[in-house]
């Protein structure tokens, strides 16, 4: 018999992670590590757990996520809405308790473009009256 994955799609600022949940011990692996090796910080994992725990999931599903692009902090943030996502997938009546915490909605904030003129997207260069 063939095990039962579900896979998701997080998204956060330019990081793109792909989930796959399967019952198991609770382990995450990310880019083929550990969780807490691929991130460094450990503030980092309660936040990539919080769906997990909000579900009481933590030591029951194991996470296997590839990401790609952007930093540790999109990343982190990519993976928890793919887990949430993939939660959802898995069980249909987790999503108001998803929902409730704001785990589902993606969080569409990026960084804004430069302007021509200007030194970033809204900082002007120093004015010099003379």
């Amino acid at each position: 018999m063939a095990e039962t994955f579900y896979l998701a799609t997080g998204k956060r600022k330019s990081s793109i992670a792909r989930v796959r949940l399967k019952t198991g011990s609770g382990k995450i692996i990310v880019n083929g590590k550990s969780a807490l090796d691929y991130f460094h910080r450990e503030s980092a994992l309660p936040f990539v757990e919080q769906p997990l725990e909000l579900t009481e999931n933590t030591d029951k599903i194991d996470v296997y996520a590839n990401i790609r692009g952007g930093g540790l902090s999109g990343q982190a943030g990519a993976l928890r809405h793919g887990i949430s996502r993939a939660l959802i997938e898995m069980n249909p009546e987790l999503r108001p308790v998803l929902k409730r915490a704001g785990l589902i909605t993606r969080d569409s904030r990026v960084k804004e473009r430069k302007k021509y003129g200007l030194a970033a997207a809204r900082r002007a260069y120093q004015f010099s009256k003379r």
